[in-house]
């Protein structure tokens, strides 16, 4: 398709010419191309110029927006390249607006290139929430494929030199970004919640220890990605019930997470959060960690074990009483255990729904177990041991032995089974707390969880592409700014960052050159794009950036 122009000569000689949008077809009759004509524009002299820009600003939207850049270029100007810039401005804008940006040359003031750090580690931030990559990949992804306001180049070495100074300044940085964050979004801090989780890498071997330590850095442990064959590190994150991360951690893949919810509280200690209420899985509740928690006015609420937990959760659990509705399916009953030394305030939580799948789950492994130990009566006794030994553990838990060593269906232990049905126990000191806050304040630890999976799903916390420990912990603190950022456009915008990403990286910057200079200018905004900056308070980009006159040569 192409503009096509006629000429037609008038009488006193003079010459009209007429514009048409046409195009070729060959016509395989005639062996020959044919002109078709789509459109007739008119005579050139009067055309309606308005009328075709408006025409060719509707086709460029069906182009991609680098292309939709170039189309518009006419005269002497020369196209010479696009990039997305809406992800990265929007991130850059919410940097700003907490102030890392100032934090960070305030912390790291005592460096000649206090300005270039803060556009270094910005950069690596966005290159997770945007293109995950490794950092020597992030450095061409900087070159040439994002438009990041003040940071045109970037090298391996600066991001390696960053990093280091990221992870000196870790503790006072968490701190303002905190209170920035918190001042934002008005944050309620009365519930904080804290979980775990592991990610692990793909060596032969586990890291030797560092003089003083007993295990490297990556070293084997409990795998919560179920690879323990790989070794591993620990990383745990706190955050409010808004789902806004505040801190992360990191320690050694064979840490034990009973303890380290104690240094966690440690750590946020000089925060002056006031009063805080703790809530975690049962992986902490120790009762070490109840006391811990309870120190300076603090409270807690914890997941207790169903099975083989302490005795007050037994007890708790025998107690007859009803239960009451409070949300959607879930139905909660309070018991409270007073022994004279601990007045602790148990509420056992049930799911309807969860109860009939636990049912139907359990009687599909009793089905596998009865067609397992059919006929096993002519068995010896050896060969029965060995078929036992053969089970999947949670077969096992539902078979016994007779005296006489017969296989038989453990019909206690599915009555004890059936009593635990959609059911979960929490535990609490805190007087003041309803039923329904302690039970809602649980299920959002669900919070964390979605956390997690954006760490190790949208901002790929894994492969690490590190080896030192420093630069892993370092990387760890990058995902969790990254986490927090596209946290803080979710809750603005109510879209999740994937949905927000897609539309904010079609908004180009496109450079332009031309014998008296060069620019650059962004595409037009679409009303997608208008409505996610509306939600953040953010205005839009310049549409024309970075004019510079062609230089004089001197005479």
């Amino acid at each position: 398709m192409y503009l096509r122009t006629t000429k037609r000569r008038r009488k006193d000689g003079s010459e009209v010419r007429y514009l048409q949008l046409a195009h070729n077809d060959w016509d395989a009759a005639a062996g020959q191309s044919r002109v078709q004509v789509i459109y007739n524009f008119g005579r050139e002299d009067q055309l309606d110029r308005d009328a075709i820009a408006r025409l060719i600003s509707s086709l460029s939207r069906a182009l991609p927006a680098g292309q939709a850049l170039a189309a518009g270029v006419g005269g002497d100007l020369e196209f010479v390249e696009s990039r997305p810039m809406g992800a990265a401005y929007v991130l850059d804008g919410l940097w700003r607006r907490l102030g890392i940006d100032k934090t960070l040359r305030t912390l790291v003031k005592g460096t000649k290139r206090a300005s270039e750090v803060e556009r270094v580690l910005f950069a690596l931030v966005a290159n997770r929430a945007i293109d995950p990559s490794s950092k020597l990949a992030a450095t061409s992804w900087v070159a040439d494929r994002v438009a990041i306001d003040g940071l045109g180049t970037l090298d391996a070495d600066a991001c390696y030199r960053a990093m280091d100074w990221l992870l000196e300044v870790e503790d006072d940085l968490a701190e303002a970004v905190y209170w920035a964050t918190a001042d934002l979004l008005n944050l309620e801090v009365d519930l904080l919640f804290f979980d775990t989780t592991s990610t692990y890498f793909e060596i032969e071997q586990a890291d030797d220890p560092a003089e003083g330590e007993t295990v490297g850095f990556r070293t084997h442990g409990h795998s919560k990605d179920h690879r323990a064959d790989l070794p591993q590190i620990i990383v745990g994150m706190a955050v409010t019930r808004d789902g806004i991360p505040i801190r992360v951690w990191s320690w050694p893949g064979n840490t034990n997470d009973s303890a380290l919810i104690r240094q966690v509280k440690d750590d946020l200690r000089s925060w002056r959060l006031g009063r805080v209420v703790w809530v975690a899985d049962r992986g902490f509740a120790s009762a070490e960690n109840r006391r811990y928690l309870q120190r300076a006015g603090g409270h807690y609420i914890l997941g207790e074990k169903l099975r083989a937990g302490t005795a007050e959760a037994d007890a708790a659990l025998a107690r007859q009483g009803r239960y009451h509705r409070i949300a959607g399916n879930l139905e909660v009953k309070e018991v409270v255990i007073d022994d004279g030394a601990m007045r602790d305030r148990f509420v056992i939580c049930r799911n309807p729904d969860a109860a009939q799948r636990d049912r139907v789950v359990r009687d599909q492994l009793l089905a596998q177990l009865a067609d397992a130990i059919d006929d096993t009566d002519k068995l010896s006794a050896t060969e029965r041991a060995e078929l036992t030994g053969s089970l999947p553990a949670a077969l096992r838990r539902f078979l016994r032995t007779t005296p006489s060593g017969l296989l038989r269906i453990d019909r206690a232990a599915v009555a004890a089974e059936e009593h635990l049905d959609g059911k979960f126990l929490l535990r609490t000191a805190d007087p003041t707390l309803t039923v329904e806050d302690i039970a809602l304040g649980y299920k959002q630890l669900l919070q964390v969880e979605r956390g997690w999976r954006d760490m190790k799903s949208t901002l790929e916390l894994r492969p690490v592409y590190h080896r030192l420990e420093n630069r892993i912990r370092a990387h760890v603190v990058l995902c969790w700014l990254a986490l927090l950022l596209i946290r803080i456009a979710e809750t603005a915008t109510g879209d999740t960052w994937r949905n927000l990403r897609h539309h904010l990286d079609q908004m180009h910057l496109g450079e332009f050159a031309s014998p008296a200079g060069s620019f650059k200018r962004r595409t037009a905004t679409t009303q997608t794009q208008a409505r996610i900056l509306a939600a953040l308070d953010m205005p839009e980009p310049r549409e024309f950036s970075e004019l510079r006159p062609a230089t004089t040569p001197a005479a």
